[in-house]
């Protein structure tokens, strides 16, 4: 079990889309962590040199996160949005995408990944079928499965997997949920899920969602995870390719607010322009949203416009730190320590 080897229980959350980078990855595995690498939006090709590079500078372990593709959208289901982000795109100078249908190359990834194993394989958006998990299995990488409810645990699970993610609502981007369902937006926060998980499975679990701290790493240890995965955290880091724009979100104090504008999948980021306008009346159609707004957000990159940006952050983004990624894992396990000790003496001895 990867979880065994690991000199310090942190886990960087794979963040899809350009923040995760090799020298990220490889900076969190270098420092006693696991780094993951994100396949989310790249060819297997692409997705090949990034292990590649990881590999070139980690000998210790690297994950690779992968999308589990969902149902295409009914036929029409983006049309009212389409002609609602007219005027945004007019504003923005850019024209708005092609709304569209992919897979994201998953049986491309899952050969590539099978043929050439990494330590860990984990799944975000849904739980793959049996076949997959055991095909990976028996090439030699465990199998994790990012989960948001107790009932997704149970099905993951039974899967086969070998280690559930717990995801709390508070988590900053695309929550991991096998079905976007527009019926229950709220979810479970962090702690609550941990506890209900924790009583139902006897996987390892690894914590995610809001957690930029020592202290947040020593709660969740303490509720029962075998390691926190941080994501929103190692966004400052020099070694991510966060944009400049989402840099400096993430270091101001701004408010968080799921939404489905950006991409047609819920997803947590920070309030701004497009959020606002658009949240109320984007559809659940992931990826053809992600495709149709992705012109837009380019531009808010390109331009330092960080109102048309999809500035991904958990809860607690303001706590981050802008720190090399191994000296971050290092404070952080110091900071964790030093609150368990704190914590032990709040209680009276038996």
């Amino acid at each position: 079990m990867i979880l065994d080897q690991l000199e310090v229980p942190i886990v960087l959350a794979p963040l899809a889309g350009g923040p995760t980078t090799p020298q990220l990855a490889a900076a969190v595995s270098n420092a006693g962590g696991l780094g993951f690498l994100a396949a989310g939006y790249l060819t297997a090709p692409a997705l090949a040199d990034q292990i590649g590079a990881a590999r070139q500078l980690t000998g210790g372990p690297l994950g690779v996160n992968v999308f589990v593709p969902g149902a295409p959208a009914a036929d029409g289901a983006v049309d009212a949005y389409v002609a609602a982000l007219a005027g945004t795109a007019s504003r923005a100078g850019a024209e708005l995408g092609r709304p569209r249908f992919d897979d994201d190359g998953w049986q491309a990834k899952l050969d590539l990944l099978a043929a050439d194993p990494l330590p860990v394989t984990s799944f975000t958006f849904g739980c793959p079928d049996r076949d997959v998990v055991t095909a990976l299995q028996a090439a030699g990488s465990e199998v994790w499965v990012t989960i948001t409810t107790p009932a997704e645990a149970q099905q993951a699970e039974a899967a086969g997997a070998d280690v559930l993610v717990v995801q709390g609502s508070e988590a900053g981007g695309h929550r991991g949920s096998f079905r976007d369902d527009p019926a229950s937006d709220d979810g479970f926060g962090l702690l609550a899920l941990l506890q209900l998980v924790t009583a139902r499975s006897s996987r390892p679990l690894v914590a995610a969602g809001g957690i930029a701290t020592g202290a947040g790493v020593a709660a969740v240890l303490a509720a029962g995870a075998r390691a926190a995965q941080l994501g929103t955290a190692f966004l400052r880091s020099p070694e991510a390719g966060t944009s400049p724009v989402h840099r400096a979100a993430v270091a101001a104090s701004g408010g968080t607010a799921t939404t489905r504008a950006f991409t047609g999948r819920l997803a947590r980021g920070i309030r701004n322009q497009f959020l606002d306008e658009h949240s109320a009346h984007a559809p659940a159609a992931y990826p053809e949203v992600h495709y149709l707004t992705a012109p837009l957000r380019a531009a808010g990159r390109s331009s330092g416009d960080a109102g048309l940006v999809n500035l991904w952050a958990g809860q607690a983004h303001e706590l981050g730190r802008e720190l090399p990624a191994a000296e971050l894992v290092a404070l952080l396990a110091d900071e964790a320590r030093e609150a368990l000790r704190a914590a032990a003496g709040r209680l009276p001895s038996a």
